[in-house]
């Protein structure tokens, strides 16, 4: 079964004096971008998640936040002075450039200060925070047993789609197909009518090299190999379909080569109904490669 690259789960729990709420969420990725926004003075959380979500996921942009509460009181607000010092120089240096500018800025009130980020933290006073950080590991696991499930949700939605893009693919190829043998007596019925045209107008031509020349001609515009590929592309397709996993990678490099074999038809087609199966074999193409970016 693939999975889908986009995900979401969330989930509140509580374990006396504490309770917390998690929300994990994913978009699609090249690779795994995994981040984690979690309180850092739970020692091991954040290595513990990452190594969870690393076992699940192979691809996307995936952000697990967590909110974390001491209940009655227990909790206090602390100055991150490393932070403070950090925007304190940003603020000096954005009002030397506007004091250069000749702009002039409202001073700096500390309400507005302790709201930056990072600035202000809040703080628990526990010693020991291992028994803590196991049992949020545990609970997590529930969470991300939901986000695993979306995601192979949307994958078999995924697949679905993909499977019905790719009989398209493979009817609109047997249909060029059977327009490229219905146009081999015309496109040959044309070759003779330029030879003798050819040869009435060219005296002392050599005949033979003439009908060598449009023979050349008449391979390039063959689309036999186009036809061929095009039908081992769709059972490659559906091989990794069936296969599942993280197949995405190969799946978008699947799509390049369809439109790469579309394309050559299209320039090879010389009909104008081959020339619209073409079209529609790229249409149909560029839709599904639209789907295989939110593929694992």
């Amino acid at each position: 079964m693939i999975r889908s690259m986009t995900g979401f789960a969330s989930a509140s729990s509580a374990d006396a004096p504490f309770s917390w709420g998690w929300e994990v969420r994913s978009v699609n990725g090249k690779g795994l971008d995994l981040r984690l926004r979690v309180p850092d003075w739970v020692d091991g959380l954040e290595a513990g998640l990452r190594k969870k979500l690393s076992a699940r996921a192979t691809r996307g942009n995936i952000a697990c936040n967590l909110r974390l509460v001491r209940e009655g009181g227990a909790t206090g607000l602390t100055v991150n002075a490393d932070q403070l010092t950090a925007v304190l120089s940003a603020l000096h240096q954005i009002e030397q450039q506007a004091m250069d500018a000749g702009l002039s800025l409202a001073p700096s009130k500390a309400t507005d200060i302790v709201t930056m980020r990072g600035v202000l933290e809040q703080s628990a006073q526990v010693q020991d925070t291992a028994a803590l950080c196991a049992t949020l590991l545990r609970d997590f696991d529930a969470v991300l047993a939901d986000f695993d499930a979306m995601r192979q949700s949307e994958g078999a939605l995924l697949a679905d789609l993909l499977d019905s893009q790719l009989g398209q693919v493979a009817s609109l190829t047997s249909e060029a197909a059977a327009l490229a043998d219905t146009r081999k007596d015309e496109m040959a019925a044309t070759l003779r009518r330029n030879l003798a045209r050819v040869m009435d107008n060219a005296e002392g031509a050599d005949e033979a090299r003439i009908a060598q020349e449009l023979a050349l001609i008449a391979v390039k515009s063959d689309i036999t190999e186009e036809i061929d590929r095009l039908g081992a592309h769709v059972s490659a397709a559906r091989d990794l379909l069936g296969q599942g996993g993280a197949v995405g990678r190969k799946l978008d490099f699947l799509m390049q080569e369809f439109n790469r074999e579309a394309n050559t038809l299209c320039s090879k087609a010389q009909n104008k109904a081959l020339t619209t199966v073409g079209l529609a074999l790229k249409a149909v193409i560029d839709q599904m490669r639209e789907q295989v970016q939110n593929v694992e």
